[in-house]
């Protein structure tokens, strides 16, 4: 993992001695960055004469006195447009940074231009050294295959911001955030049987190695049969196979002194998903080694908070790490399995897995919510095809009555616009429930029609009505006499990037926004 320093005196950073062996510069106006530190001010010049493309495209020109003789400009582009936010940052040090590595530098130093004056960039700084972190990770496949030295050569990246500061604080919180990203992307991004169940619960022990956060497996069969029967449904065809067999992966973080709120988290963990009995054709089913990007962003939500020390804040997580295979034994359409919570579900479509999944962990949480200080109750997944296909890529939550009541979509709508991981909010709402209302007295719910998502009206909304009754939760909502704030994040369209599930960079999101806006680690301004 890149080593993340903080940058207090840009022009010494700059020199040949300074430490770096090239420099990026991430600009809106490049020309006027040689104002600040006089070594960038003649090739800046000459390359502004030469290149009338040098505000809106990445140029790597050789530079005298200029540390490694290499200076990267990454222009922003336009800041002020009503369209535009704070993500150009993290765009142009992705692609400066990686121009950089591509050109053999091993220490990067990180420029940043401070942005016309507009709250929607107070977090730029931190914004822009995520995202050229991130632009340096490699899949894992590649670094245990080619060696880390290979794949990702660049150790170190200073970060400066010119005319301001980027505090040693900040640096920190970088760090610790992309330590969760790198866990979310190996664990998403990574092929089924490199991260087939039993070796993604081993990968999360080994992360989690030396931390505060307990963390507990349970593999066996029959106890996982009696408390996760829905779970134990979606991964009945995978149990001839021992690689594949299924576990739920426990986290919890408690931190010192007084404990002000609980998040509950479950994380959908799909290794591999075939679509069971209702096969995935055409073509769809690659790229279904990523749909453990719920599971995956939880347990790096979990590793971020850990390593930031965060207070006031316990963090409780299920993940439910299951392969959807196909077989002689795998479950089919029509069944009627009762859940955790005692709910009759009867099988609309087996490729509508996730939810089941998240029901029975759901249901475990539930239980533990009643006795938990403030809880709040949450499902992260690549549940749906419909979302992406609604909103692009970006990530959607949607709040039961409680959770609404709080704010707390609308929350993570707001802050993920400040740190550059944005959300769409959406509503529940009484026709979703109308949508998997039994048919007869045989069931109590419906988990799916038989038609996919992105085909179906409201197909990323109905979903969270089963999640609430399947898992016992709509006896909790507003209503109640104890009601409990639930939010279904489905992070369908934004867990690859590019909307790309087979070969996009896993994205890690949508991480960075909760631990902002539900831990209350803000990035330090």
């Amino acid at each position: 993992m890149t080593r993340i320093v903080a940058v207090s005196d840009p022009s010494k950073a700059v020199a040949q001695n300074g430490g770096f062996d090239a420099v990026v510069v991430v600009a809106h106006a490049p020309a006027g960055v040689g104002g600040y530190v006089a070594a960038l001010k003649a090739p800046l010049t000459a390359l502004a004469k030469a290149d009338a493309r040098m505000a809106s495209a990445v140029n790597l020109i050789a530079a005298e006195g200029v540390a490694g003789h290499r200076l990267v400009v990454a222009p922003t582009g336009p800041l002020q447009r009503d369209h535009d936010d704070v993500r150009r940052y993290a765009e142009a040090a992705k692609a400066g940074v990686r121009r950089a590595r591509d050109a053999g530098a091993t220490a990067v130093l990180l420029l940043l231009q401070s942005p016309p004056k507009n709250p929607a960039y107070a977090h730029f700084a931190t914004v822009a050294a995520l995202g050229a972190a991130g632009g340096l990770w490699e899949p894992l496949e590649a670094r245990e295959a080619l060696g880390a030295a290979a794949t990702e050569p660049v150790k170190t990246l200073g970060v400066g911001v010119l005319g301001g500061a980027f505090p040693a604080e900040a640096a920190a919180w970088v760090e610790a955030t992309e330590a969760g990203l790198r866990l979310a992307r190996d664990l998403c991004g990574t092929e089924p049987e490199r991260m087939a169940p039993p070796r993604f619960a081993a990968y999360v022990q080994d992360a989690f190695r030396g931390s505060k956060v307990k963390i507990t497996v349970q593999k066996d069969v029959k106890k996982l049969q009696q408390e996760y029967p829905l779970l134990m449904a979606v991964a009945r065809a995978s149990l001839a196979v021992p690689r594949h067999r299924p576990c739920v992966v426990r986290l919890e973080y408690t931190p010192k002194g007084k404990i002000e709120r609980t998040l509950l988290l479950a994380g959908k963990g799909l290794t591999y998903d075939t679509g069971g009995a209702d096969l995935k054709t055409g073509g769809y089913m690659a790229g279904m080694s990523r749909d453990k990007g719920g599971a995956a962003a939880v347990a790096g939500l979990v590793l971020a908070a850990a390593k930031l020390g965060l207070k006031g804040v316990r963090l409780v997580a299920e993940l439910g790490v299951v392969r959807n295979s196909i077989g002689s034994d795998a479950f089919v359409s029509d069944e009627i399995i009762t859940s955790h919570a005692g709910c009759r579900v009867r099988i609309g479509n087996t490729d509508a897995e996730g939810r089941l999944v998240l029901a029975d962990l759901l249901s475990h949480l539930r239980l533990e919510a009643a006795r938990a200080e403030q809880p709040h109750l949450l499902t992260v997944a690549t549940l749906t095809g419909h979302a992406g296909r609604a909103v692009g890529p970006y990530n959607i939550a949607l709040d039961n009555g409680p959770a609404r009541a709080a704010a707390a979509a609308e929350t993570l709508m707001q802050v993920g616009d400040a740190v550059g991981d944005p959300f769409e909010v959406s509503r529940l709402r009484r026709e979703d429930f109308d949508f998997v209302a039994p048919k007869s007295k045989a069931d109590d719910t419906l988990s799916c029609n038989n038609l996919p998502s992105s085909g179906t009206a409201r197909g990323h909304q109905f979903p969270m009505a089963f999640l609430c009754l399947a898992s016992g939760l709509q006896k909790h909502g507003g209503d109640s006499a104890v009601p409990m704030p639930f939010t279904h994040v489905d992070i369908g369209g934004s867990g690859c990037e590019g909307g790309d599930w087979q070969h996009g960079r896993p994205s890690g999101r949508p991480l960075v926004a909760m631990l902002a806006a539900l831990c209350g680690a803000m990035p330090p301004a």
